[in-house]
């Protein structure tokens, strides 16, 4: 169920050239797992912009996003006390309650922002993750510190070499030697969502990213064909079993 309201800037501040982190002051009931978004709305723009939660408690609401376009341009902008229209509690997030001995958190880019809510979550079960984190190169890397807060193994890889492993999440994997890990959990652009799903025997989930228009099921637009038939990524999704995708 989703839930249109109007929330307050608490911060937006810049965590990296090009990401920034957003914490909203407002109603969170409606939030209910790991890996849902909200729908923003901005000013002069038809389609509101859809954010995957990084975090939420009681009252506060934390964003994770990229500076990409007009719209999360104008958003990078917005200071203390204004005012944002939101439809939270959308989209199906991670099965938190899964049976796991040692999850593997898998998170490419802006993929990151809905692992730390779901760590956080894990961590409160007693199940303790291994993260680790994909990104282009050194001034790309977010999130990192606020997985070692949570005191989790976190790995990094770059493309280029110049923070942590060289390569992608999946040569970590294969240099920390985690294929003892018995589920993952993965979010970040196709390629490294494709090659996760190629790569790793163990069963788990992955949070897909897609345009959007209506952000609750009506218009279709983000529809994939799966092996149940066609799914909705706002809608069923964003987040379905590995076993249930098919990679084109």
């Amino acid at each position: 169920m989703y839930k249109r309201n109007i929330y307050k800037v608490r911060t937006n501040e810049s965590v990296s050239p090009k990401t920034m982190k957003m914490v909203l002051e407002g109603d969170t009931q409606y939030l209910t797992a790991a890996g849902q978004f909200v729908n923003v709305e901005v000013e002069g723009k038809f389609l509101r912009r859809p954010i995957s939660v990084c975090d939420y408690d009681e009252s506060t609401i934390t964003l994770l996003y990229d500076v990409v376009g007009e719209g999360t341009k104008a958003m990078s902008a917005w200071r203390e006390g204004r005012e944002v229209d939101l439809l939270t509690g959308l989209g199906n997030g991670f099965s938190e309650q899964k049976e796991c001995r040692k999850p593997l958190l898998l998170g490419g880019g802006i993929g990151c922002a809905p692992l730390y809510n779901l760590a956080k979550k894990l961590l409160a079960r007693g199940i303790q993750p291994v993260v680790v984190l994909g990104f282009n190169s050194k001034s790309d890397v977010v999130s990192r510190d606020m997985f070692e807060s949570l005191g989790v193994a976190t790995y990094v890889a770059t493309v280029d070499g110049s923070e942590g492993t060289r390569g992608f999440v999946t040569d970590v994997v294969r240099e920390k030697s985690l294929s003892d890990c018995d589920y993952f959990y993965a979010c970040g652009p196709l390629p490294m969502l494709r090659a996760v799903c190629g790569g790793l025997e163990m069963s788990g989930e992955v949070s897909l990213d897609e345009r959007m228009a209506c952000g609750f099921g009506v218009c279709m637009c983000c529809s994939i064909e799966t092996k149940s038939g066609a799914k909705r990524i706002c809608k069923e999704g964003p987040v379905f079993p590995k076993e249930e995708l098919i990679w084109k």
